[in-house]
């Protein structure tokens, strides 16, 4: 069941990320809402400023939207298990790389579905696949390494 609350509003009311902070009133407030365990949905709606000058969705929008949502699900797991709480001031993981496929255009303007999901999972490293979907088609696909932040 969908809570009212995202992932972001309930464990990071505070932050200020610019894709996903609830804090950061520029940001793009990206919102992911736990389906199960090993999943994450949401919905992203695309002002006019996040166009590409072609009425379409710029593409560094779309990575920052999948890497936002995918850090929910590696967030909402981190927690889940007890590595991480939501009141450290350390992110428990940090984005290590990912790759992206533009698969089909994606149109500036209607809401836009998110889907993110765990493919790997270990205390030290986790593996995420998320989507942009858009009219029932995936949009955009990218899979994400995700590294556990030792700070020194």
């Amino acid at each position: 069941m969908i809570s009212d609350k995202s992932i972001q509003e309930r464990h990071f009311p505070t932050t200020t990320c610019f894709g996903c902070g609830p804090a950061n009133p520029s940001g793009m407030h990206v919102r992911s809402y736990r389906a199960d365990d090993d999943t994450v949905v949401g919905s992203f709606t695309p002002g006019p400023d996040h166009g590409n000058g072609l009425g379409l969705v710029h593409g560094g929008v779309i990575s920052t939207v999948l890497d936002c949502h995918s850090g929910a699900v590696v967030f909402q797991a981190a927690i889940d298990r007890g590595w991480f709480s939501e009141h450290s001031m350390v992110a428990p993981f940090v984005t290590a790389g990912f790759d992206v496929s533009f698969l089909r255009p994606t149109p500036l303007g209607p809401s836009l579905d998110l889907w993110a999901h765990i493919e790997q999972l270990t205390e030290q490293q986790v593996i995420t696949n998320a989507e942009l979907r858009f009219d029932g088609k995936t949009r955009v696909s990218m899979r994400s390494i995700w590294k556990r932040l030792n700070p020194r």
